[in-house]
């Protein structure tokens, strides 16, 4: 056997222990998720994404191939994030709220801390349509806009474990309601009209307030959305006065307690 042959040998070789390790640490993985369910302990910790970090960072201190080494780690954790997130979840979350209630914010956290894609309607939509939102309702009308959310929502029964955030008048329609729950758990964000016009205020490209970002003016469109919002959602979360970790904590306890 000549050199060459002996060194792709031993290279095989460290594929073997690269793939067992990484089966037991998918394993692993699963286990921890299940552990931390089955004793109620708090399922979202990304300080340990952080520890990690800066573990493989001393470890590779001054070594060869660091930037490669630090890319495969990447992957790695990305992929136990989606293996936490399919153990924790066979279906999509599908965020509704007000305006403003903090829906791209938790959905950003989720696809942070579990990998999982996201699906901005109003995003999607208007990339689609190759024009904003505000133009969208202004060239076609509401009517049709609210067709093209329809749409979207049946074309996302196809996937799981996906967040999709809805537009802010997505529940009022009760077809979109029925096509959401098909293969998703509706979670509905609220926040009150002070928080609502804060978070809102510097943002141009919210047809339905552009004019009237005041109190109260929020507060009466909100009412009368309340019922059909409080109808559509599975599970409803308060935001004011907690931060992103706290919302998603509650978030993912309450629907695995819907899914005992």
């Amino acid at each position: 056997m000549d050199q060459l042959e002996i060194l792709r040998e031993s290279l095989g070789q460290c594929d073997e222990i690269i793939l067992d390790a990484l089966i037991m640490r998918n394993r692993i993985a699963e286990d921890i998720m299940a552990y931390k369910e089955a004793n109620g302990l708090q399922i979202l910790q990304p300080e340990q994404e952080a520890k990690q970090k800066e573990w493989l960072e001393n470890r590779m201190e001054g070594r060869r191939h660091k930037d490669e080494v630090a890319d495969v780690f990447d992957c790695i954790r990305t992929n136990s994030k989606r293996i936490q997130a399919r153990k924790l979840f066979s279906y999509n979350i599908v965020l509704i709220g007000f305006m403003g209630a903090g829906k791209s914010t938790i959905s950003d956290f989720l696809k942070n801390v579990f990998a999982m894609d996201v699906v901005e309607m109003d995003q999607i939509i208007a990339q689609r349509q190759g024009m904003s939102i505000s133009d969208i309702f202004e060239t076609y009308g509401e009517q049709y806009f609210r067709d093209l959310e329809t749409n979207l929502l049946i074309e996302m029964q196809s996937r799981s474990n996906v967040v999709i955030s809805c537009g802010g008048g997505t529940p009022m329609r009760e077809c979109n309601v029925v096509e959401m729950k098909k293969n998703g758990r509706v979670v509905l964000l609220t926040a009150k009209p002070e928080t609502i016009l804060d978070r809102v205020k510097d943002n141009h490209d919210r047809p339905l307030i552009e004019n009237n970002k005041t109190v109260p003016f929020i507060a009466d469109l909100m009412e009368k959305r309340r019922a059909k919002y409080e109808a559509a959602a599975d599970i409803i979360i308060e935001t004011d006065g907690k931060n992103e970790l706290e919302i998603c904590e509650e978030l993912v306890h309450r629907l695995r307690s819907m899914d005992e």
